[in-house]
């Protein structure tokens, strides 16, 4: 029995593309700038994010921090969305580390928070209050379904941050993936932000890596945040190799993964014991609920039994990512041994 695994994209193995290009890398000292592959993958970037510098790092969740660490002081708050990434599973450390305080704002269905709202949230000058130094977002959004941020929706919230003296932080760990769904550029969509991160580990499928993108200036203070915490890596070209055929060679195939997403998406919809809102689908992420008798943890045994892979998000919800290792006839099997299982667990379907 093929095992079907949806809990995510990070899952992809690198190509033999990738792989070869790891071996024939060319290598140097990365903390001394001297590696000229993680040179070039960070100019390849910065040119197609449309900023004038990035910066290789371990992960989404360490260019998440170095952002804030560089954009903030400790005592600051940022603002973010109640179901943003860097508040749910990035383990507290803007707090932990970075010593600011996280205000939510609520975020719609759509991975949007209200305009009017997050101003309301903003703190006026006042000597007992922190102050609101970041606004961050989030595109496309993980918890709220893969949803994309379009580009005026993006330019609006950076405009009234910065009306206030904000900065704003884009964690865009599958920009590519919202680029490829609205059919423009990654650089249209974060113009306007201050710094962007994306991730080389998820639908591109290199074995690790992420991106930290903005001015020199940002990335000269982020490089600083980046050696306090670890993060200077030597060699690192064996990595770089990869990122850069991610960036050249994968993002034109993202379509796939969006269709596959759409295909199961609708497939569960036509069973009706499954909650499901396919319209809502838009990249590669799919957040559905089983059977009102059945738990989301019991499902996703009952499935892992049959080989299907799903991931937990909370409550009644459960996600499936699609990506570069699964295909279309992935999808149909998923659904029929989804079928088989409710079936198994007696539950109506009409």
């Amino acid at each position: 029995m093929k095992v079907i695994d949806l809990r995510s994209d990070t899952i992809t193995l690198p190509t033999e593309d990738m792989r070869r290009a790891m071996y024939e890398a060319e290598l140097g000292d990365d903390v001394y700038k001297e590696d000229p592959t993680v040179n070039f993958l960070e100019e390849l970037a910065a040119h197609m994010l449309g900023k004038e510098a990035a910066l290789l790092t371990a992960s989404g969740t360490m260019s998440n921090l170095m952002a804030v660490l560089t954009h903030t002081h400790h005592g600051n708050e940022i603002l973010l969305g109640s179901e943003a990434h860097i508040l749910w599973y990035e383990l507290g450390s803007a707090s932990a580390l970075g010593g600011v305080v996280l205000r939510t704002v609520p975020d719609n269905s759509n991975g949007q928070m209200d305009l009017d709202e997050v101003e309301q949230t903003i703190r006026p000058a006042n000597i007992h209050f922190p102050q609101t130094a970041l606004l961050c977002l989030e595109n496309t959004h993980n918890r709220c379904g893969g949803t994309v941020l379009t580009p005026e929706y993006t330019s609006a919230m950076a405009k009234l941050a910065h009306q206030h003296g904000l900065q704003v932080h884009l964690d865009g760990a599958r920009i590519f993936n919202a680029a490829v769904a609205l059919g423009v550029p990654a650089s249209r969509l974060v113009a306007p932000v201050d710094s962007i991160c994306f991730c080389l580990s998820k639908s591109l499928s290199a074995p690790v890596g992420s991106l930290l993108c903005g001015t020199e200036e940002f990335v000269a203070r982020a490089r600083r945040w980046r050696q306090m915490l670890g993060g200077g890596m030597r060699q690192a070209g064996i990595i770089a190799a990869a990122g850069i055929i991610a960036l050249q060679r994968m993002i034109n195939r993202l379509n796939e993964d969006h269709s596959n997403a759409k295909r199961i998406a609708c497939g569960l919809a036509g069973i009706p014991s499954i909650a499901i809102h396919p319209e809502r689908v838009q990249s590669n992420i799919v957040i559905f609920e089983p059977p009102n008798t059945v738990s989301a943890l019991d499902f996703i045994k009952g499935m892992d039994a049959r080989g299907v892979r799903f991931s937990y998000l909370g409550g009644r919800k459960v996600r499936a990512v699609t990506h570069r290792m699964v295909n279309t006839g992935d999808m149909d099997e998923a659904l029929k041994r989804i079928e088989m299982l409710i079936k198994e667990m007696g539950v109506k379907t009409g």
